[in-house]
């Protein structure tokens, strides 16, 4: 009976320690204690939903106690809300009370609202208060002129809270900013001009407005370099002359290919007038034969006929005027 007594007990203290674990683990009392110290009051039923919600209380808690110390009114069901949908209360707090010793007016559901975007709240109130220098690529540009010019320029901006949350980001300003600077710089007459009076294209960039639809606001853009490069327009000048000269001479070419075509095609009727006309001479002894046979002409006609064209061809040795051997054929 005694044994059975023991047993009971040894569970029920062990039942007690678990219950009281337990407590301890829904009911930060130390927790509470210091809310209540700070003036940052949370109910203990609100410790324990946390608790059963999965939500750390400390981090909410202590969250909430920084921002009542620094004087800003944070409710502790928004930063729970804030902190389910994945969002970090700490920095949210963080900015709200930077925003606050900056004098600006950032409220917690926009704050909320800038981190859930994906953006640092923190630095981006950081960056509001102390505008930041961003710095562009060279960008290369050609004067009226043709001569090429690297300008690099550096751009002060700052934070536009109103506009963070789907506003565009540092590329945009930068690309915009080299769209400026390659048009300025496009619409000079002569880049003497632009190394005399280089503010001229911050001053032309700035009024474009630039800035619109991002998440800052262009304070200033000052160029910090401009050098000069290459002579682009004499280049494209030798370039647009090379190619010049290959087309006259492409044409040049089939011009004499024409040409010798043509030459080719004369020397072949040539030789078929030719071949014609030694048929033509080769019905002569035919003709001659078949008169000699018929009675029209006898031999001594055709024997004077022959005296009379070999006195013809001895006078032309004679006179220099030698038949070429075609003609002596013929």
């Amino acid at each position: 009976m005694s044994s059975g007594m023991n047993a009971m007990v040894i569970v029920g203290g062990i039942a007690a320690l678990l219950l009281t674990g337990l407590v301890l683990y829904l009911v930060p009392m130390r927790l509470w204690i210091a809310a209540a110290a700070s003036s940052a009051r949370i109910s203990m039923l609100t410790m324990i939903a946390m608790r059963l919600r999965r939500v750390p209380p400390h981090t909410v808690v202590g969250a909430r106690i920084s921002a009542v110390k620094a004087g800003i009114d944070a409710p502790v069901n928004l930063i729970e809300a804030h902190f389910l949908a994945g969002g970090n209360v700490v920095r949210v707090v963080n900015a709200l009370i930077s925003a606050d010793k900056a004098g600006m007016n950032l409220s917690f559901q926009r704050a909320a609202a800038i981190d859930l975007a994906g953006r640092d709240v923190l630095e981006a109130v950081k960056m509001s208060v102390n505008p930041r220098v961003i710095e562009t690529p060279k960008v290369s540009a050609v004067a009226r002129d043709g001569i090429q010019l690297l300008a690099l320029a550096r751009v002060t901006v700052r934070t536009n809270l109103d506009r963070l949350v789907g506003g565009a980001g540092e590329a945009t300003i930068l690309a915009r900013v080299g769209e400026g600077v390659v048009s300025t710089i496009g619409a000079s007459d002569t880049y003497a001009k632009v190394l005399e009076h280089p503010d001229t294209i911050s001053k032309t960039v700035l009024t474009k407005g630039l800035d619109a639809g991002t998440a800052f606001e262009i304070l200033s853009v000052d160029i910090a370099d401009v050098d000069v490069g290459a002579n682009v327009g004499a280049k494209l000048q030798a370039e647009q002359a090379e190619a010049d000269k290959q087309v006259a001479q492409a044409r040049a070419e089939a011009r004499r290919a024409l040409a010798v075509a043509v030459e080719q095609e004369n020397k072949a009727k040539i030789a078929e007038m030719q071949a014609a006309l030694v048929a033509a001479e080769a019905e002569v002894p035919k003709a001659i034969a078949a008169a000699l046979r018929s009675g029209n002409l006898g031999v001594m006609d055709y024997y004077n006929m022959k005296n009379m064209m070999a006195d013809t061809e001895m006078r032309r040795s004679l006179s220099g005027d030698a038949p070429t051997p075609d003609k002596g054929q013929r």
